[in-house]
């Protein structure tokens, strides 16, 4: 029996209402939060029925771990944007200027990725933590990659300093609610990765 493009047309349209639910979970969960966030928000942003979102995702905790799972699709695109430059220090400035790119959402809502990694290591029953230590820790090691084709000294120390600086400017401009601060911030990591390492 072959695979007609009858049969093709509903897994492709299965699939495409999967990912939609997973930009929509990514994207619900950074403005709200997991614990203020429902299933019904989810399915309503993704606009799908919400007794649909249960035959992709079982749980809210599979729709994080999804949201998670965007959050490095969306790392790896941008770091293989970056690698197609040839001179690491301008992949690392490229890094910065993406991180700034958006300083009015992350003003409001925070790193994606950092905000949710904190919220999901305060609940009680784990295992979310992880994936998200899991993401973080590929953007460091990226990171520390360049630094290390740079010839940097402590190659890992410098990694944590930038992704560090990132988080502090991202937690401050949305403490404060100012995006000035991505901005600011951003242009003196550029400065300083001009600098000889």
């Amino acid at each position: 029996m072959t695979d007609s493009s009858e049969s093709r047309r509903p897994r492709a349209a299965a699939t495409a209402k999967r990912q939609r639910l997973v930009e929509a979970t990514a994207r619900v969960l950074h403005e709200q939060g997991v614990e203020r966030t429902t299933i019904a928000d989810i399915a309503r942003a993704a606009d799908v029925p919400a007794g649909n979102v249960y035959y992709y995702f079982k749980t809210k905790d599979e729709l994080v771990e999804a949201a998670l799972d965007e959050h490095t699709r969306h790392l790896d695109t941008l770091t293989g944007r970056l690698d197609g430059l040839a001179d690491p220090r301008d992949r690392l400035k490229g890094l910065v200027h993406a991180w700034a790119a958006r300083p009015d959402t992350t003003a409001r809502y925070g790193c994606p990725t950092g905000t949710l990694a904190a919220e999901v290591d305060k609940r009680a029953d784990g295992g979310l933590d992880l994936a998200a230590a899991r993401v973080i820790r590929r953007l460091l090691t990226w990171v520390e990659e360049q630094y290390r084709l740079l010839g940097a000294a402590d190659p890992e120390g410098r990694a944590l300093t930038l992704v560090g600086a990132y988080q502090g400017m991202s937690l401050l401009a949305n403490a404060l609610r100012d995006p000035e601060i991505m901005t600011r911030e951003a242009a003196r990591l550029v400065r300083e990765l001009d600098a000889p390492v």
